[in-house]
Protein backbone atom coordinates (compact mmCIF):
# COMPACT_ATOMS: atom_id res chain seq x y z
CA UNK A 1 0.00 0.00 0.00
CA UNK A 2 1.33 3.64 -0.65
CA UNK A 3 2.23 6.02 2.16
CA UNK A 4 2.48 9.41 2.19
CA UNK A 5 4.14 11.26 4.34
CA UNK A 6 4.88 15.23 3.93
CA UNK A 7 7.50 15.28 0.85
CA UNK A 8 7.69 11.51 0.90
CA UNK A 9 6.05 8.59 -0.99
CA UNK A 10 6.48 5.03 -0.36
CA UNK A 11 5.13 2.97 -3.15
CA UNK A 12 5.70 -1.54 -3.14
CA UNK A 13 7.23 -1.92 -6.23
CA UNK A 14 8.81 -4.65 -8.54
CA UNK A 15 11.52 -5.14 -10.74
CA UNK A 16 11.24 -7.34 -13.63
CA UNK A 17 13.33 -8.06 -16.33
CA UNK A 18 11.13 -8.13 -19.33
CA UNK A 19 12.15 -9.70 -22.76
CA UNK A 20 15.27 -7.52 -23.79
CA UNK A 21 14.01 -4.42 -21.35
CA UNK A 22 13.94 -3.93 -17.31
CA UNK A 23 11.15 -2.03 -15.62
CA UNK A 24 9.62 -1.42 -12.45
CA UNK A 25 6.39 -3.10 -12.09
CA UNK A 26 3.38 -1.38 -9.60
CA UNK A 27 -0.16 -2.55 -8.89
CA UNK A 28 -2.45 0.11 -10.00
CA UNK A 29 -4.14 0.53 -6.53
CA UNK A 30 -0.97 1.60 -5.37
CA UNK A 31 -0.52 4.33 -7.62
CA UNK A 32 -2.33 7.97 -7.10
CA UNK A 33 -5.91 7.80 -8.29
CA UNK A 34 -5.26 11.10 -9.70
CA UNK A 35 -3.71 10.17 -12.90
CA UNK A 36 -2.23 13.77 -12.79
CA UNK A 37 0.17 12.74 -10.16
CA UNK A 38 1.53 9.76 -11.84
CA UNK A 39 4.35 11.63 -13.94
CA UNK A 40 6.35 13.90 -11.62
CA UNK A 41 6.02 10.55 -9.21
CA UNK A 42 7.44 8.36 -11.85
CA UNK A 43 10.22 10.49 -12.64
CA UNK A 44 11.29 11.10 -9.72
CA UNK A 45 11.21 7.37 -9.00
CA UNK A 46 13.63 6.69 -11.71
CA UNK A 47 15.78 9.64 -11.18
CA UNK A 48 14.41 11.75 -14.67
CA UNK A 49 15.79 13.83 -15.72
CA UNK A 50 19.49 12.95 -15.60
CA UNK A 51 21.47 11.46 -18.08
CA UNK A 52 22.62 8.53 -15.16
CA UNK A 53 19.19 8.53 -13.74
CA UNK A 54 21.79 8.66 -10.25
CA UNK A 55 19.10 9.68 -8.20
CA UNK A 56 16.20 6.74 -9.28
CA UNK A 57 15.42 3.27 -10.59
CA UNK A 58 16.17 3.91 -13.91
CA UNK A 59 19.04 2.60 -15.66
CA UNK A 60 20.45 5.59 -18.22
CA UNK A 61 18.92 4.17 -21.49
CA UNK A 62 15.99 3.89 -22.64
CA UNK A 63 15.12 0.31 -22.43
CA UNK A 64 15.67 0.58 -18.56
CA UNK A 65 13.60 3.08 -17.74
CA UNK A 66 10.00 1.81 -18.22
CA UNK A 67 7.11 1.25 -15.99
CA UNK A 68 4.15 -1.11 -16.02
CA UNK A 69 1.07 -0.51 -14.19
CA UNK A 70 -1.18 -3.81 -13.32
CA UNK A 71 -4.47 -4.68 -12.02
CA UNK A 72 -7.62 -6.35 -12.48
CA UNK A 73 -9.64 -5.86 -15.44
CA UNK A 74 -13.68 -5.88 -15.08
CA UNK A 75 -13.07 -6.72 -18.97
CA UNK A 76 -15.07 -10.42 -20.08
CA UNK A 77 -11.70 -10.47 -22.48
CA UNK A 78 -8.89 -9.71 -20.15
CA UNK A 79 -7.88 -10.74 -16.69
CA UNK A 80 -5.24 -8.31 -16.06
CA UNK A 81 -5.11 -4.21 -17.44
CA UNK A 82 -1.56 -2.82 -18.12
CA UNK A 83 -0.65 0.46 -18.75
CA UNK A 84 3.28 1.13 -20.36
CA UNK A 85 4.90 4.55 -19.13
CA UNK A 86 8.34 5.32 -21.18
CA UNK A 87 9.65 7.27 -18.47
CA UNK A 88 12.34 9.72 -20.78
CA UNK A 89 16.10 9.70 -19.07
CA UNK A 90 17.08 13.25 -19.91
CA UNK A 91 13.68 14.93 -20.59
CA UNK A 92 10.84 15.78 -17.71
CA UNK A 93 8.73 13.63 -20.15
CA UNK A 94 6.71 10.40 -19.50
CA UNK A 95 5.23 8.67 -22.91
CA UNK A 96 1.90 6.84 -22.66
CA UNK A 97 1.97 6.61 -26.43
CA UNK A 98 2.36 3.25 -27.56
CA UNK A 99 3.24 -0.08 -25.55
CA UNK A 100 6.37 -2.29 -25.00
CA UNK A 101 5.96 -5.88 -25.95
CA UNK A 102 9.74 -6.72 -23.89
CA UNK A 103 7.85 -5.17 -20.79
CA UNK A 104 4.41 -6.95 -21.53
CA UNK A 105 6.09 -9.98 -21.55
CA UNK A 106 7.03 -9.70 -17.82
CA UNK A 107 3.47 -8.36 -16.98
CA UNK A 108 1.79 -12.19 -17.19
CA UNK A 109 4.69 -13.58 -14.35
CA UNK A 110 3.87 -10.27 -12.30
CA UNK A 111 0.09 -10.77 -12.25
CA UNK A 112 0.68 -14.17 -11.25
CA UNK A 113 3.44 -13.21 -8.69
CA UNK A 114 0.54 -11.07 -7.41
CA UNK A 115 -2.16 -13.24 -7.13
CA UNK A 116 -3.90 -11.23 -10.30
CA UNK A 117 -4.54 -14.54 -12.23
CA UNK A 118 -4.30 -17.40 -10.15
CA UNK A 119 -1.38 -19.98 -11.53
CA UNK A 120 -2.05 -23.22 -12.99
CA UNK A 121 -0.10 -26.78 -12.92
CA UNK A 122 1.97 -26.18 -16.10
CA UNK A 123 0.78 -23.42 -17.92
CA UNK A 124 -0.76 -20.17 -17.02
CA UNK A 125 -2.65 -18.41 -19.64
CA UNK A 126 -2.95 -14.58 -19.07
CA UNK A 127 -5.28 -12.05 -21.10
CA UNK A 128 -3.51 -8.58 -20.97
CA UNK A 129 -5.35 -5.58 -21.86
CA UNK A 130 -3.11 -3.04 -22.98
CA UNK A 131 -4.49 0.46 -22.57
CA UNK A 132 -2.16 2.45 -24.75
CA UNK A 133 -2.63 0.89 -27.75
CA UNK A 134 -6.65 -0.31 -26.59
CA UNK A 135 -5.31 -3.97 -27.58
CA UNK A 136 -5.43 -7.70 -26.04
CA UNK A 137 -2.13 -9.76 -25.69
CA UNK A 138 -2.32 -13.11 -24.97
CA UNK A 139 0.72 -14.90 -23.40
CA UNK A 140 1.44 -18.25 -21.96
CA UNK A 141 3.54 -18.65 -18.63
CA UNK A 142 5.49 -21.48 -17.18
CA UNK A 143 4.35 -22.30 -13.80
CA UNK A 144 4.21 -25.32 -11.14
CA UNK A 145 1.72 -25.81 -8.67
CA UNK A 146 1.06 -22.14 -9.43
CA UNK A 147 4.03 -20.59 -9.07
CA UNK A 148 5.94 -19.01 -11.75
CA UNK A 149 8.73 -20.79 -13.21
CA UNK A 150 11.40 -18.62 -13.87
CA UNK A 151 14.42 -21.43 -15.06
CA UNK A 152 14.84 -23.03 -18.18
CA UNK A 153 16.93 -23.51 -21.20
CA UNK A 154 15.48 -20.70 -23.55
CA UNK A 155 17.65 -18.32 -24.50
CA UNK A 156 17.08 -14.70 -26.54
CA UNK A 157 19.03 -12.24 -28.46
CA UNK A 158 20.33 -9.57 -25.86
CA UNK A 159 20.08 -11.46 -22.31
CA UNK A 160 22.75 -13.40 -21.06
CA UNK A 161 21.93 -17.05 -20.29
CA UNK A 162 18.72 -18.88 -20.33
CA UNK A 163 14.85 -18.99 -18.58
CA UNK A 164 11.48 -20.46 -19.22
CA UNK A 165 10.01 -19.20 -22.65
CA UNK A 166 7.09 -17.05 -22.00
CA UNK A 167 4.56 -17.07 -25.50
CA UNK A 168 3.29 -13.82 -26.27
CA UNK A 169 0.51 -13.36 -28.83
CA UNK A 170 -1.12 -10.30 -29.65
CA UNK A 171 -4.66 -10.71 -31.17
CA UNK A 172 -6.00 -8.80 -33.57
CA UNK A 173 -2.84 -5.39 -33.25
CA UNK A 174 -3.77 -3.88 -36.20
CA UNK A 175 -4.88 -0.32 -35.99
CA UNK A 176 -3.34 0.78 -32.39
CA UNK A 177 -4.35 4.65 -33.76
CA UNK A 178 -7.85 3.69 -35.10
CA UNK A 179 -6.29 4.26 -38.75
CA UNK A 180 -6.30 0.66 -39.65
CA UNK A 181 -3.25 -1.34 -40.72
CA UNK A 182 -1.75 1.44 -42.59
CA UNK A 183 -2.88 4.46 -41.28
CA UNK A 184 -1.77 6.74 -44.13
CA UNK A 185 -4.06 4.38 -46.86
CA UNK A 186 -0.78 3.37 -48.57
CA UNK A 187 2.12 1.07 -48.55
CA UNK A 188 4.56 3.34 -49.01
CA UNK A 189 4.53 7.06 -49.00
CA UNK A 190 7.44 9.25 -50.09
CA UNK A 191 8.76 11.90 -47.57
CA UNK A 192 10.23 15.23 -48.19
CA UNK A 193 13.05 15.65 -46.31
CA UNK A 194 14.47 19.50 -45.64
CA UNK A 195 18.23 19.35 -47.05
CA UNK A 196 18.25 15.65 -47.81
CA UNK A 197 15.29 14.98 -50.16
CA UNK A 198 13.18 12.36 -51.06
CA UNK A 199 12.50 9.30 -48.66
CA UNK A 200 10.53 6.19 -49.60
CA UNK A 201 8.56 5.05 -46.31
CA UNK A 202 6.25 2.41 -44.93
CA UNK A 203 4.21 3.79 -42.24
CA UNK A 204 2.43 0.20 -40.65
CA UNK A 205 1.08 0.20 -37.39
CA UNK A 206 0.46 -3.29 -35.73
CA UNK A 207 1.42 -3.81 -32.25
CA UNK A 208 2.48 0.37 -32.41
CA UNK A 209 3.16 2.39 -35.39
CA UNK A 210 6.58 2.01 -37.10
CA UNK A 211 8.11 4.18 -39.88
CA UNK A 212 10.33 1.72 -42.11
CA UNK A 213 12.89 2.82 -44.58
CA UNK A 214 15.52 1.13 -46.64
CA UNK A 215 19.37 1.83 -45.01
CA UNK A 216 20.68 2.37 -48.43
CA UNK A 217 18.52 5.22 -49.22
CA UNK A 218 19.87 7.09 -46.31
CA UNK A 219 23.76 6.19 -46.80
CA UNK A 220 23.61 3.19 -43.82
CA UNK A 221 23.84 -0.74 -44.10
CA UNK A 222 21.49 -2.19 -41.91
CA UNK A 223 24.39 -3.52 -40.10
CA UNK A 224 25.53 -0.85 -37.60
CA UNK A 225 25.94 -1.41 -34.22
CA UNK A 226 24.30 0.98 -31.35
CA UNK A 227 27.90 2.78 -29.89
CA UNK A 228 28.85 3.62 -33.84
CA UNK A 229 25.58 5.05 -34.77
CA UNK A 230 24.77 7.00 -31.55
CA UNK A 231 28.44 8.48 -32.25
CA UNK A 232 26.97 9.74 -35.47
CA UNK A 233 24.76 12.64 -34.87
CA UNK A 234 23.77 13.42 -37.87
CA UNK A 235 22.82 10.40 -38.98
CA UNK A 236 20.43 10.56 -35.79
CA UNK A 237 19.08 13.63 -36.39
CA UNK A 238 18.09 12.62 -40.16
CA UNK A 239 16.29 9.57 -38.21
CA UNK A 240 14.93 11.91 -36.10
CA UNK A 241 13.41 14.40 -38.97
CA UNK A 242 12.05 11.40 -40.63
CA UNK A 243 10.31 10.04 -37.74
CA UNK A 244 9.25 13.37 -37.11
CA UNK A 245 7.96 13.93 -40.75
CA UNK A 246 5.83 10.18 -40.32
CA UNK A 247 4.59 11.91 -37.13
CA UNK A 248 3.18 14.70 -38.46
CA UNK A 249 1.57 12.23 -41.63
CA UNK A 250 -0.10 10.36 -38.61
CA UNK A 251 -2.05 13.79 -37.36
CA UNK A 252 0.30 13.39 -33.76
CA UNK A 253 2.31 16.37 -34.08
CA UNK A 254 2.11 19.65 -36.28
CA UNK A 255 5.99 20.71 -36.48
CA UNK A 256 8.44 17.57 -37.05
CA UNK A 257 10.76 19.66 -35.00
CA UNK A 258 8.82 19.09 -32.51
CA UNK A 259 8.64 15.08 -32.09
CA UNK A 260 11.12 14.46 -29.64
CA UNK A 261 9.20 16.41 -26.97
CA UNK A 262 5.70 15.65 -28.14
CA UNK A 263 5.65 12.12 -29.47
CA UNK A 264 8.78 10.77 -28.69
CA UNK A 265 7.57 6.95 -28.77
CA UNK A 266 5.97 6.67 -31.43
CA UNK A 267 6.14 6.36 -34.36
CA UNK A 268 9.25 4.30 -33.75
CA UNK A 269 11.66 4.93 -36.59
CA UNK A 270 13.54 1.61 -38.17
CA UNK A 271 15.49 0.51 -41.28
CA UNK A 272 15.71 -2.20 -42.97
CA UNK A 273 18.48 -3.92 -45.49
CA UNK A 274 18.25 -7.52 -47.44
CA UNK A 275 19.77 -10.52 -45.28
CA UNK A 276 23.81 -10.44 -44.92
CA UNK A 277 26.57 -11.53 -42.76
CA UNK A 278 27.43 -8.92 -40.04
CA UNK A 279 28.92 -9.29 -36.15
CA UNK A 280 26.25 -8.25 -33.18
CA UNK A 281 27.42 -6.11 -30.52
CA UNK A 282 29.47 -8.95 -28.64
CA UNK A 283 31.17 -10.05 -31.25
CA UNK A 284 28.77 -12.86 -32.67
CA UNK A 285 28.87 -13.42 -36.24
CA UNK A 286 25.65 -13.96 -37.98
CA UNK A 287 25.38 -15.56 -41.43
CA UNK A 288 23.13 -14.42 -44.39
CA UNK A 289 21.23 -17.82 -43.87
CA UNK A 290 20.60 -17.92 -40.19
CA UNK A 291 18.32 -14.23 -41.15
CA UNK A 292 15.46 -12.95 -43.26
CA UNK A 293 16.60 -9.62 -43.19
CA UNK A 294 18.42 -6.93 -41.32
CA UNK A 295 16.58 -4.21 -39.31
CA UNK A 296 18.18 -1.45 -36.24
CA UNK A 297 15.55 0.35 -34.62
CA UNK A 298 15.61 3.27 -32.85
CA UNK A 299 14.55 3.74 -29.17
CA UNK A 300 13.91 7.61 -27.84
CA UNK A 301 16.57 8.93 -29.88
CA UNK A 302 18.90 6.71 -30.06
CA UNK A 303 19.50 2.98 -31.20
CA UNK A 304 17.86 -0.15 -29.52
CA UNK A 305 20.51 -2.35 -27.89
CA UNK A 306 18.37 -5.20 -29.62
CA UNK A 307 15.30 -5.06 -30.83
CA UNK A 308 11.25 -3.80 -29.44
CA UNK A 309 9.12 -7.14 -29.39
CA UNK A 310 6.25 -4.86 -30.80
CA UNK A 311 8.75 -3.73 -33.23
CA UNK A 312 8.99 -6.95 -34.41
CA UNK A 313 5.50 -7.40 -34.34
CA UNK A 314 5.00 -4.61 -36.44
CA UNK A 315 8.05 -6.02 -38.88
CA UNK A 316 5.95 -9.05 -39.49
CA UNK A 317 2.47 -7.76 -40.05
CA UNK A 318 4.74 -5.48 -42.40
CA UNK A 319 6.60 -8.67 -44.23
CA UNK A 320 2.84 -9.42 -45.77
CA UNK A 321 2.06 -6.01 -46.81
CA UNK A 322 2.51 -6.12 -50.83
CA UNK A 323 5.03 -3.88 -51.64
CA UNK A 324 5.92 -2.26 -48.37
CA UNK A 325 9.57 -1.29 -47.44
CA UNK A 326 9.96 -4.40 -45.64
CA UNK A 327 8.78 -6.68 -48.26
CA UNK A 328 11.11 -5.43 -50.40
CA UNK A 329 14.11 -6.16 -48.81
CA UNK A 330 12.81 -9.71 -47.25
CA UNK A 331 14.08 -12.95 -48.15
CA UNK A 332 11.85 -14.45 -51.02
CA UNK A 333 11.62 -17.54 -49.57
CA UNK A 334 10.63 -16.32 -46.03
CA UNK A 335 8.29 -18.16 -44.22
CA UNK A 336 5.88 -15.83 -42.20
CA UNK A 337 5.33 -18.22 -39.64
CA UNK A 338 9.37 -17.88 -38.57
CA UNK A 339 10.25 -14.68 -39.75
CA UNK A 340 13.97 -14.29 -38.46
CA UNK A 341 15.02 -10.47 -37.63
CA UNK A 342 19.34 -9.61 -37.67
CA UNK A 343 19.32 -6.98 -35.06
CA UNK A 344 22.49 -5.61 -33.00
CA UNK A 345 21.94 -8.02 -30.42
CA UNK A 346 21.50 -11.29 -32.56
CA UNK A 347 18.50 -13.00 -33.91
CA UNK A 348 14.85 -12.35 -32.84
CA UNK A 349 12.46 -14.88 -34.29
CA UNK A 350 8.73 -13.89 -34.90
CA UNK A 351 5.33 -15.04 -37.20
CA UNK A 352 2.33 -13.78 -38.01
CA UNK A 353 -1.27 -14.99 -38.97
CA UNK A 354 -2.75 -13.30 -41.30
CA UNK A 355 -6.17 -13.69 -44.01
CA UNK A 356 -6.33 -12.21 -47.76
CA UNK A 357 -9.26 -10.01 -47.88
CA UNK A 358 -9.38 -8.19 -51.39
CA UNK A 359 -5.77 -8.68 -51.87
CA UNK A 360 -4.86 -6.91 -49.15
CA UNK A 361 -4.14 -8.92 -45.39
CA UNK A 362 -6.24 -9.03 -42.50
CA UNK A 363 -3.47 -9.44 -39.70
CA UNK A 364 -5.07 -12.13 -36.95
CA UNK A 365 -2.48 -11.97 -34.61
CA UNK A 366 1.28 -11.86 -34.42
CA UNK A 367 3.41 -13.86 -32.14
CA UNK A 368 7.06 -14.32 -30.88
CA UNK A 369 8.44 -15.87 -27.60
CA UNK A 370 10.28 -13.82 -24.74
CA UNK A 371 11.64 -14.47 -21.10
CA UNK A 372 11.09 -12.51 -17.97
CA UNK A 373 12.98 -12.79 -14.63
CA UNK A 374 11.57 -11.21 -11.32
CA UNK A 375 14.82 -8.89 -9.98
CA UNK A 376 13.30 -7.10 -6.87
CA UNK A 377 10.69 -6.91 -4.61
CA UNK A 378 10.41 -3.87 -2.18
CA UNK A 379 9.31 -0.14 -1.43
CA UNK A 380 10.64 2.63 -3.94
CA UNK A 381 11.08 5.76 -1.23
CA UNK A 382 10.48 8.70 -3.85
CA UNK A 383 11.28 12.22 -2.39
CA UNK A 384 9.38 15.69 -3.79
Amino acid sequence: MREEQSNVTRIPVTIMRGGTSKGVYILEKDMPENRGEWDELLLRMMGSPDKKQIDGLGGSQSVTSKVAIVGASKRDDADVDYTFAQVSVDKPIVSYKGNCGNISSGVGPFAIEKGLVKGDKETTSVRIYNTNTDKIISEDVQTKEGAVVYDGDFQIAGVPGSASPIRLKFIDPAGTLGKGLLPTGHAVDILEVPGYGKVEVSIVDVANPLVFVKAKDLGLSGKELPDELNADEEKLNLLETIRGLSAVKLGLIEDYTKSAWETPGIPKMTFVAEPEAYVTSDGTRIEKDQIDLLSRMMSMQKTHPSYAMTGAMCTAGASVIPGSVVQQVLNSDVDTQFIRIGHPGGILECGVDYQKKDNEPVIEDTFGFRTANLLMEGVATVRR
